[in-house]
């Protein structure tokens, strides 16, 4: 299935009018396509074009920029281990290769049985619990050989599934606005006075009365 299902049209509908010019949903409705398919196909950017009124070059160009789409099949769980500065004084490089080694594969490829992709990633934010590696974007901090091996185990065996779900799941909730509670979808141009800002007052004195 490559194009938006049914259900995934009505969703991306509902994101598209929450902004003010459709394409600024762009970002979400990769991430929809990817939720839906694993990874973002040519099917899909094509789909999303339609939907926001773009080319399918312009999704292409928004999906390439960013690391976390996928143009390709990836694993069920990708594995992006940190290789960067305090990551790798702290031993990533032995657990990249203990990684390759449990895994049978090199970095950049994914298991004969789908089920594992292997990253070497730059950093990940996460410098003082090095070494610390992603699954599917979740953290996991000081990890050593034993710890990857244990955490391959409870992935394959499923046992982690209510923290780590399936490649291209961002969240187990979906976003929601109320219309009471959105900020409104007017263009720009269409604006008649400020939004969100009171421009043309004057700032309250730090006593809260008038200034002086």
């Amino acid at each position: 299935m490559a194009r938006l299902t049914t259900e995934n049209v009505g969703v991306a509908k509902e994101i598209i009018s929450r902004y003010p010019r459709p394409k600024s949903a762009l970002i979400p409705l990769l991430h929809l396509s990817q939720e839906q398919d694993g990874y973002v196909t040519e099917e899909g950017m094509q789909h999303i074009a339609e939907l926001v009124g773009v080319t399918p070059a312009e999704v292409l160009g928004t999906c390439s920029f960013y690391e976390m789409f996928k143009l390709e099949p990836v694993g069920r769980y990708v594995v992006n281990i940190c290789n960067n500065v305090s990551c790798m004084l702290c031993g990533s490089d032995e657990l990249i290769h203990h990684a390759e080694q449990r895994l049978g594969i090199k970095v950049g490829n994914t298991t004969p049985d789908g089920t594992f992709t292997l990253e070497s990633v730059e950093c990940i934010a996460a410098c003082t619990e090095a070494p610390a590696l992603q699954v599917n974007y979740r953290f996991f901090n000081k990890v050593s050989t034993d710890g990857f091996d244990g955490l391959i185990d409870d992935l394959a065996a499923g046992r982690l599934d209510d923290d780590v779900p399936a490649h291209g799941t961002l969240a187990r909730v979906r976003q929601h606005i109320p219309d009471d509670r959105r900020a409104g979808s007017i263009p720009p141009e269409g604006q008649t006075e400020p939004a969100w800002m009171h421009l043309n007052e004057p700032p309250a004195s730090a006593d809260g009365g008038e200034p002086s």
